[in-house]
């Protein structure tokens, strides 16, 4: 037993800053984001912590499912950029939506929510849940220098949810790690401790492009094909594959490789940027709410990112 898909949920921050804002603020320009990324605009936090665009992507994922939150056996969050490290982004929805069950987050960067799914998949393989939730959440702005142009143009913020139920629908996946941190890094606090010496780092986002680019544009092909192997199932069979959406041009760069058709690969990072840990279950929404998928449809992701990590998952849509 694996699970099946009951319900999904996404949130973002109201506020929207365009390309054109941030090129008030340093030297960049709306057609330079646009032609290196793909991004076009993306939502920022104002007020709101990770914690809480959790907590509303996870209600609304709720009342899609038809699922009350003291039905929950389990949660499973994601988040790199949460404003505590403990209490995790699990414990907090946890109490937001007085939920009574366990809670717990995995921190696998971009890759995560695939992580979530092979997690939960292990728990209703055991029996021992009926309904999990799944978050990934993200305040990237508050880890991004500001007055930099570069990487701070990538990112945004937003949550996406999913609640789980038993079922059948996880066909394959894969998880990969190459532990490092000379490509993706996020330095945290060093702390105060008088007997620490090594020296402090900035604790924002920082990012080898080059590198990122080949590792997640072979990641992608490989992971995919592995899953599609696994399954036995052909590129053609995919009704969508959902990559996290962190630059345009590494999911065009994978889509020609792969053989799978280029219209099937979703994106939404024109209206987001990079989310992070948040990026596929927004986009999963996205295609539930609009109509865009229908009980029988294969699903593939596949995400990459800071560890170094990388996942791909093939799902059957049967709600």
């Amino acid at each position: 037993m694996s699970f099946s898909i009951l319900g999904t949920g996404s949130y973002v921050p109201p506020r929207i800053v365009s390309n054109d804002e941030l090129a008030t603020m340093m030297p960049t320009s709306d057609e330079w984001i646009s032609q290196r990324v793909g991004v076009k605009e993306r939502h920022i936090c104002t007020t709101e912590t990770a914690a809480e665009l959790a907590t509303q992507a996870a209600l609304r994922a709720l009342e899609n499912s038809g699922t009350k939150p003291e039905e929950l056996d389990l949660i499973l969050a994601a988040t790199v950029s949460g404003e505590e490290i403990c209490p995790g982004i699990a414990c907090q929805v946890q109490r937001d939506l007085g939920a009574t069950c366990p809670a717990m987050d995995i921190n696998a960067a971009c890759s995560a929510f695939i992580y979530l799914l092979e997690t939960a998949a292990a728990f209703f393989a055991r029996g021992r849940v009926q309904r999990v939730l799944l978050i990934g959440a993200e305040r990237m702005s508050r880890l991004l220098e500001w007055d930099k142009a570069g990487i701070c143009v990538i990112f945004g913020d937003g949550a996406g949810a999913a609640v789980l139920g038993p079922g059948e629908d996880l066909l394959a996946s894969r998880l990969h790690t190459y532990g490092g941190d000379s490509v993706i890094c996020i330095p945290n606090y060093i702390g105060a401790s008088p007997f620490f010496t090594r020296e402090a780092r900035p604790p924002f986002v920082n990012m080898n492009g080059q590198e990122t680019y080949k590792f997640a544009v072979n990641a992608m092909c490989r992971d995919l094909a592995q899953v599609l192997e696994d399954a036995e199932l052909e590129g053609s069979a995919l009704a969508w594959v959902i990559p996290h959406q962190a630059n345009v041009r590494i999911i065009q760069g994978a889509s020609k490789r792969l053989p799978i058709p280029e219209e099937r690969f979703y994106v939404n990072i024109d209206r987001y940027g990079n989310t992070s840990s948040a990026s596929i279950p927004i986009a999963l929404d996205e295609l539930n709410r609009g109509g865009k998928l229908k009980p029988g449809d294969l699903l593939a992701m596949c995400a990459f990112g800071g560890g170094l990590s990388s996942a791909a998952c093939i799902l059957r849509w049967s709600v």
